[in-house]
């Protein structure tokens, strides 16, 4: 008779240990997808502080393209105010087909693509983009593996009395990136 209680005994420390075990393997993964997160905001500020030094440059070239200047404005504060990461995909997808147009116009005075000052901008909004793709991969691969760590069982079970819910991917949808690419000879 006890070691029928020392077996139930251990029983329940063992499931115990392994439920503590799950859980704090879920939280752990929880807190990389928020870490992750916390890298794309990081990157979208700097993109959106970087913007209005853009527009102004353009402005003094492109004095007439009143309503593409007024467009990156609009998204930018948009995207600023997002606070879900599908409100943040709307905006930011926003922001970047009005960056693509203000990019139009750049390219329509040669003088302004010679500037140094422009130049720069757009070297460092380019670099700014790769940041941001390079950290939405990562934020994608942590909730990847933080969905799938709270799908499977016995996981699952933990995750549902935790209270853990599944996460969205980040993607940025942006038409002219998935258009096909226009060579010309």
């Amino acid at each position: 008779m006890a070691i029928v209680i020392i077996v139930i005994v251990a029983l329940i420390v063992l499931a115990g240990l392994i439920y503590i075990l799950i859980r704090n393997s879920i939280i752990g993964s929880r807190n990389r997808v928020d870490e992750a997160w916390s890298g794309i905001d990081v990157q979208l500020k700097r993109r959106h502080d970087l913007i209005p030094n853009l527009v102004e440059t353009v402005k003094g070239y492109a004095t007439h393209e009143q309503s593409t200047f007024q467009a990156v404005t609009n998204a930018r504060a948009e995207a600023m105010k997002a606070g879900s990461v599908e409100a943040t995909q709307e905006a930011e997808a926003k922001l970047s087909g009005a960056l693509t147009d203000l990019r139009a116009v750049a390219e329509q005075y040669p003088n302004l693509r010679a500037t140094e000052n422009f130049q720069q901008l757009s070297r460092n909004l380019s670099e700014i983009e790769d940041e941001i793709q390079a950290s939405r991969r990562i934020y994608n691969s942590n909730v990847q593996s933080y969905n799938t760590k709270i799908q499977i069982f016995p996981n699952s079970v933990v995750a549902g009395q935790g209270g853990f819910t599944p996460r969205e991917f980040f993607e940025i949808e942006n038409a002219a990136e998935r258009e096909p690419v226009q060579v010309k000879f």
